[in-house]
């Protein structure tokens, strides 16, 4: 078992990677699951698919679990449910010292952790991430958000968890897309400050993404020790350092928006095609030399993700797409900054883009 320390300011945890987690749940939670009752938030696909395994950890602790199992996808991530979730933890009579429990992907964990920081001014959770996505990038750092008609992750609060559990065997019950989906954070790490990290991918990805245990553990641990340094240094997005890890996020959340924020594009879809478009965009700039521009889209097709924004057959032009950017949380003063690349494994955060060329850009990139 890996155990990375997350170093952050009066709020120091753990996450631990490894396999076999959930079924130790009530050791690896010791000292922090006060009561008998045990609130759980989740959804309907990984309760189907560990829930059993979860009731028995907690039972042979002691503790019984309470479930709130929600619809599986990002619709989820709505003020009626968060509304709903809160008034549950209410009537189970949660305490601040207290830990609830988020047993799901990013969804669960962003909804959970949101509900937990307004929950009488602010009660601890434990995430306990079940798709790589959340296990390399969600689940660690505190974002915690909903989504609203206007854009996503528009309203919501940096809330720590006390724990990160990220128990390996989960991934083996992922399905391959969502295996994709996640593996695109994975990948971010090496583009935005780790060229050797990105070679790593090129020569181990597909191999990880088929099951190789020992890989997913490198992948994942190094993606966690990654993400804890920058947060540490920059826990709420105020230095600059923080926002590197937007990289492909400003162009992937007008796609989500695009399509609704359906399951037409996954979140991590989004974010591929996103650092395709930034990568290209940086070169459009001068900035990245072409060939290592391609290289990122080359990546992506080999291990089976989509590489080209014309895939997704949008039924738009690129000022629709910018439309949806100028709702991005990121917006300061009327600019948008995006994260683009000097060289692979060198990001950097651009206050100078003119959203006119970014929707030309977009328009041939539509095109392709």
């Amino acid at each position: 078992m890996a155990v990375i320390p997350v170093d952050i300011a009066g709020a120091p945890y753990e996450v631990r990677v490894g396999t076999g987690l959930l079924a130790s749940l009530s050791e690896q939670c010791s000292g922090r699951l006060r009561k008998r009752r045990v609130p759980v938030v989740t959804d309907v696909q990984v309760h189907k698919a560990w829930g059993a395994v979860v009731e028995q950890a907690l039972h042979e602790g002691g503790h019984e679990a309470v479930w709130r199992v929600l619809p599986a996808g990002e619709a989820s991530k709505s003020w009626d449910q968060l509304a709903a979730t809160v008034d549950w933890l209410l009537a189970e009579e949660v305490e601040r010292g207290d830990h609830i429990l988020a047993f799901g992907g990013g969804v669960i964990g962003d909804l959970t952790g949101f509900a937990a920081s307004i929950l009488k001014r602010g009660c601890k959770f434990i995430q306990i991430p079940t798709t790589l996505l959340a296990q390399v990038d969600s689940s660690v750092g505190g974002k915690t958000a909903i989504n609203t008609p206007a854009g996503k992750n528009l309203v919501g609060a940096f809330h720590q968890p006390s724990l990160v559990l990220a128990d390996l065997a989960a991934l083996d019950t992922l399905p391959p897309r969502e295996m994709k989906a996640g593996y695109a954070e994975v990948v971010k790490y090496g583009l935005l400050g780790d060229a050797e990290f990105f070679r790593w991918c090129q020569a181990n990805g597909a191999a990880m993404l088929a099951g190789d245990a020992a890989l997913r553990e490198y992948a994942v641990a190094h993606s966690v020790a990654a993400k804890a340094s920058i947060v540490k240094q920059d826990e709420k997005e105020t230095l600059g350092l923080r926002a590197l890890l937007n990289l492909g996020h400003t162009f992937g959340h007008a796609f989500e928006a695009q399509t609704g924020f359906s399951d037409r594009l996954l979140h991590g879809e989004g974010v591929a095609l996103g650092m395709v478009l930034a990568a290209r965009f940086s070169a459009r700039r001068g900035l990245l030399n072409h060939e290592d521009a391609e290289l990122v889209a080359r990546h992506f097709a080999e291990v089976g993700m989509a590489s080209e924004i014309a895939s997704l057959s949008l039924n738009c032009d690129g000022q629709a797409l910018v439309q949806h950017m100028l709702h991005d949380k990121k917006m300061d003063a009327g600019t948008l900054p995006f994260v683009l690349l000097k060289s692979i494994g060198e990001a950097f955060l651009a206050k100078d883009v003119d959203l006119g060329e970014v929707a030309k850009f977009l328009d041939g990139e539509l095109a392709r």
